[in-house]
């Protein structure tokens, strides 16, 4: 049986590989065993930052909302509470938006908020 050399496939795995890793450091972009390991390390990172991404976003737009809604003489967990009373339903990012870009809107949320929670009923105590 005839051997097969594997010149052609080595070589198209490797240059995928060295594509990927270019702009790397030192030889981390050019030597194949630490491109192997320096890819695999940035694959965790950027998975696991994909995910992070989400949580930064939404600590910045809670921020946001909590200081227009300070501004309108209410704290953030009383906004949200009397916004559910009211059964306004809009999301934080929105919400956010239109703190930084709209002020006058929010001020109208954070107006028909303070009127219902009012008159939002009593929770019992647990």
């Amino acid at each position: 049986m005839a051997r097969v050399k594997g010149g052609q496939t080595t070589r198209a795995r490797k240059k995928k590989i060295f594509q990927m890793t270019k702009g790397y450091w030192g030889g981390h972009k050019n030597r194949y065993r630490s491109a192997m390991e320096t890819l695999a390390r940035a694959g965790n990172f950027a998975y696991r930052d994909r995910k992070a991404k989400k949580r930064q976003f939404r600590n910045l737009w809670i921020a946001r909302i909590n200081a227009a809604a300070r501004l309108n003489g209410l704290s953030y967990s009383k906004l949200i509470s009397g916004l559910k009373s009211a059964q306004i339903e809009v999301n934080r990012k929105v919400m956010a938006d239109l703190a930084v870009n709209d002020a006058r809107a929010f001020a109208e949320l954070a107006e028909t908020a303070k009127k219902f929670m009012a008159t939002a009923p009593a929770q019992p105590a647990a």
